[in-house]
C-alpha cells in the first residue's frame, strides 16, 4: 500500500494541488467561480479536491459516509485557514435542498460513481439532479473499468498492489487470489464491492442520456492525478482511441464529465 493511504495529510495535499492546477481549470471555464458560487463535493474525504475551490472564496460544502475522513477535513481546513461545511452522512440519506437558492451552482462527485453498487447508481443520479441549479454544473470523474488499476486494486496491502488487470478476473478466483496472498477481509470486501460497482463509460453514457447533458467529456490516458502520485505528465486520449466503444476503458485511466440538466 501507498504511503499516500496511510498518511491523509499527504494525500489531501496531492489532491488540493491536482484541484488547483487541472480541476479548478476545467469547471471555471464553463461557470465564474467567485465567492458567492456554490461547491458541493459528493464523496469528500478530507476535503482536498475543495481546499482550492476555498481558496478562491467559494462556499464550499463536503459530504461523506466516513465520521473520521469528515473529521480529518474539519482538521486540514482548520490548519490551512480555510472555512468550509463538513458534513457526515450517506448522500441518499441528505435532505434536498428547499428551493433553487439553496442548490448548488458545481457539484463534484470524483472517484465516487465506482463505489457505488449497480442497484444504487441510478438512485444516486436521480437524487443528485436535486442539488444542482439549473445553470448549474455537474463535475463526475471515475477510471475506466478495465483500464490497469480499475478496481483500485492498489490499496492492497501485498504483492497484488501493483498486480494491473486483475480486477476483471471472475468474482471468486479473484476473492481467492486476495485471501491467498493475505488480505484482510475487509479489504476483500471492499475491492469485491468496487468490482460489483464497475462502470464503463458506455454504462455511465446510458445512465444519463435522459436526466443530464454532456456539456464536455475528457478521457485521459494518464489521469492528472498521476502527476502528483507518480510524477507523470498528464495526457489525454486522442482520437481514434476516444471513440472505440469497450476496448477506449482498457486505457483510458481517468474520464472527467461536465454535466448540465437539460433547457
Amino acid at each position: 500500500m501507498q504511503e499516500r493511504y496511510i498518511n491523509r495529510r499527504k494525500y489531501f495535499s496531492e489532491q488540493a494541488t491536482t484541484s488547483r492546477e487541472f480541476i479548478v481549470t476545467f469547471v471555471s471555464k464553463t461557470i465564474r467561480l467567485t465567492p458567492e458560487t456554490k461547491v458541493l463535493e459528493i464523496g469528500c474525504g478530507e476535503g482536498g479536491f475543495l481546499a482550492p475551490f476555498a481558496e478562491i472564496g467559494c462556499r464550499v460544502t463536503g459530504i461523506d459516509i466516513s465520521d473520521g475522513k469528515i473529521k480529518n477535513a474539519k482538521k486540514f481546513f482548520d490548519e490551512n485557514s480555510l472555512t468550509g461545511n463538513f458534513i457526515t452522512t450517506d448522500f441518499l440519506q441528505q435532505e434536498q435542498p428547499l428551493n433553487e437558492q439553496a442548490k448548488y451552482d458545481v457539484v463534484i462527485a470524483h472517484d465516487v460513481f465506482e463505489h457505488i453498487e449497480q442497484p444504487f447508481k441510478m438512485q444516486f443520479i436521480d437524487h443528485l439532479k436535486l442539488f444542482v441549479r439549473d445553470e448549474g454544473i455537474v463535475f463526475i470523474a471515475f477510471p475506466g473499468w478495465q483500464m490497469p488499476y480499475g478496481g483500485h486494486q492498489q490499496i492492497c496491502t501485498h504483492r497484488l498492489a501493483k498486480m494491473p488487470f486483475i480486477h476483471i478476473l471472475p468474482e471468486k478466483f479473484y476473492a481467492w487470489l486476495l485471501a491467498k496472498a493475505g488480505e484482510q477481509a475487509a479489504t476483500i470486501q471492499g475491492l469485491l464491492s468496487i468490482k460489483r460497482s464497475k462502470v464503463t463509460i458506455e454504462s455511465f453514457e446510458k445512465l444519463i442520456k435522459c436526466i443530464f447533458c454532456v456539456k464536455e467529456r475528457k478521457m485521459w490516458l494518464i489521469n492528472p492525478h498521476y502527476k502528483q502520485k507518480f510524477n507523470l505528465r498528464p495526457m489525454r486520449c486522442v482520437w481514434p482511441f476516444t471513440v472505440i466503444p469497450y476496448f477506449r476503458n482498457y486505457y483510458t485511466t481517468a474520464v472527467w464529465y461536465k454535466l448540465s440538466l437539460p433547457k
